[in-house]
């Protein structure tokens, strides 16, 4: 997995490479954290994203939960195929909002 941190106006977006597993998701979690720590507005982009695991479900669970406590957001943007459905089956897509 790889990640790129972009600052857009009131925004960081991390833009995320590979796949967030077990093995991957700790990294996730602490670049979503970071971004918080600089920013109440976050944003995912997980155009090149092909696999979530519940491990990285949990990463984004906490991102939203950090960014409620902070009166801030967190988005999915470009949410593809198997990830999407990921997050339709488990129920996310209902309260993490997702951008196209």
């Amino acid at each position: 997995m790889r990640i790129e941190t972009v600052k857009e106006e009131n925004r960081i977006i991390l833009k995320v490479e590979g796949r967030i597993d077990t093995n991957t998701s700790k990294e996730f979690q602490s670049e979503l954290l970071l971004a918080f720590q600089k920013q109440n507005e976050v944003a995912a982009d997980l155009k090149d994203v092909d696999y979530v695991s519940s491990a990285g479900l949990r990463a984004m669970l906490i991102a939203y939960k950090t960014a409620e406590s902070k009166k801030g957001s967190f988005i999915l943007r470009n949410v593809q195929g198997a990830v999407r459905e990921v997050l339709n089956m488990s129920g996310f897509s209902k309260f993490i909002q997702i951008e196209d």
